[in-house]
């Protein structure tokens, strides 16, 4: 990964861009031309995301298109930290529904370039490093396989999985290369990818890509690890404080679906005491920002921004950056 290391002291008046930037409607009169047409941002949770997304908006004239798995989901504002503004891609689906990557990634495309063609440009932010990499590159994700086709396969395995090994290997050679012969899971997903034309193994990683759809700046926000503690802390107890428990035990009366249920905290809250819970969760939220700050050092391009500061500061920081490059 390319970086620029961390820019902590870079401050830029609005006045010294207005002859360099193209920025969308509603920006600072004057302003008329800008290098990216999608600002990217990216950090670990609590890194204050949300806040550093809006304000970068307004201040270039467009809006910003959530990265957020969770997000996208109706009844949990509390527990996934909806932005309290509209934000594109938030609460879009029920709880019982479920979303895949290459379906948020066609909704994601959809509303970039219609910001990109009404505005000049896009924000996205969001903590779901492979949602984030979805909105930005053509990760040419295969179509879901026809129904059924799972349910038989695994079938096959159960019933001989040697058997359903050779057949991977007669159609995709690489991927049982890939792959041992005890793994029921990638073995299945293996044959359903060969069977519909695609490979468990592609020639080419776009997940990791330089090649991305746009013009596009990948800004990751820096906060100390320790500082980020207390600020997962303080979120946690003010989700309890919010009514974040009663969020919860009123979704869970209904269906919850696979990929909704993966809500950070949703099982502690339906199953524990609420002091407990806010345990589990702070514990949980830890690990999950240390995942997503190893995550976050892996995005080809991605420039660090010192966000231990106010948001007008980290925002002139991000404009500076683009400016310069």
């Amino acid at each position: 990964m390319h970086t620029l290391g961390t820019i902590r002291g870079a401050h830029v008046r609005l006045s010294s861009l207005r002859s360099q930037w193209v920025v969308g409607r509603g920006a600072p009169r004057g302003m008329t031309k800008m290098r990216y047409e999608v600002v990217a941002i990216f950090g670990p949770t609590a890194s204050g995301k949300s806040e550093v997304a809006e304000a970068l908006a307004d201040r270039i004239g467009t809006e910003v298109v959530s990265a957020d798995a969770l997000q996208v989901y109706r009844g949990l504002p509390i527990l996934t930290n909806q932005p309290a503004r509209t934000t594109r891609l938030v609460a879009i689906r029920d709880v019982s529904e479920t979303m895949s990557v290459g379906e948020y990634a066609a909704l994601a495309h959809t509303e970039i370039d219609e910001l990109v063609a009404t505005t000049g440009c896009a924000v996205v932010a969001g903590g779901t490093g492979l949602y984030l990499r979805a909105a930005l590159v053509d990760l040419a994700i295969p179509p879901a396989a026809p129904w059924g086709t799972r349910t038989r396969l695994e079938r096959l395995y159960d019933e001989d999985p040697d058997a359903a090994y050779r057949r991977l290997r007669e159609l995709d050679p690489a991927a049982s290369e890939a792959v041992h012969r005890n793994d029921r899971r990638r073995v299945v997903r293996g044959l359903e990818l060969a069977e519909g034309g695609a490979s468990l193994v592609p020639t080419e990683d776009r997940l990791w890509s330089t090649h991305l759809r746009r013009p596009t700046l990948v800004v990751g926000l820096d906060v100390p690890p320790e500082k980020l503690e207390r600020r997962i802390a303080a979120r946690t107890a003010a989700m309890v404080e919010h009514g974040v428990a009663d969020e919860v035990r009123a979704v869970v009366r209904s269906p919850v679906s696979a990929t909704a249920g993966k809500a950070l905290g949703l099982h502690e809250l339906a199953t524990l005491p609420v002091g407990k819970a806010e345990e589990r969760i702070a514990v949980r939220t830890r690990r999950y920002a240390a995942y997503q700050r190893k995550w976050m050092r892996r995005i080809p391009g991605l420039v660090l921004i010192d966000a231990d500061r106010a948001t007008a500061e980290v925002v002139d920081a991000i404009l500076d950056v683009a400016r310069a490059r």
